[in-house]
């Protein structure tokens, strides 16, 4: 049985400035949804990422794929549910759903690197992965 990963909800409205000719969101307007619910998981987890640049490491995207199910549109309400797996050395996934109610709007999966100062690959440090093995941990769903 594969243990599940604790899901992090993050509610995000669909502004006009979201949406394009056709009045759906734009397709890369969900890269920006995406975003805020990764950053507000981490925040959550007790992770700052000022203090992570201050000590000369940072979070970046090395690759996202995206599946586009169904548009959204002017005044949605979404939630960007996200989760953390797959924790290496100097990486870690972070799976995302964009949801309109129970409706799949997009499925994304997200590797998360971590740099140095100079932009190379470098592991985790041990209080940073102990956090994210805290919200990758089994929450009893």
């Amino acid at each position: 049985m594969v243990a599940a990963m604790k899901v992090h909800r993050h509610p995000v409205r669909v502004y006009y400035e979201d949406t394009d000719l056709a009045g759906i969101v734009y397709y890369a307007n969900y890269l920006r949804f995406l975003e805020r619910g990764r950053s507000e998981m981490v925040r959550e987890a007790g992770i700052s990422q000022l203090d992570m640049k201050a000590r000369g490491f940072v979070f970046a995207v090395r690759r996202v794929e995206a599946d586009y199910l169904r548009p959204a549109r002017f005044e949605d309400e979404l939630i960007v549910e996200t989760r953390a797996s797959g924790l290496k050395g100097a990486s870690f996934d972070m799976p995302q759903r964009v949801l309109r109610g129970e409706e799949v709007l997009l499925e994304a999966l997200v590797k998360v690197v971590v740099l140095d100062a100079k932009g190379r690959a470098t592991r985790l440090p041990a209080d940073i992965r102990a956090k994210l093995t805290a919200i990758t941990a089994n929450d009893g769903v």
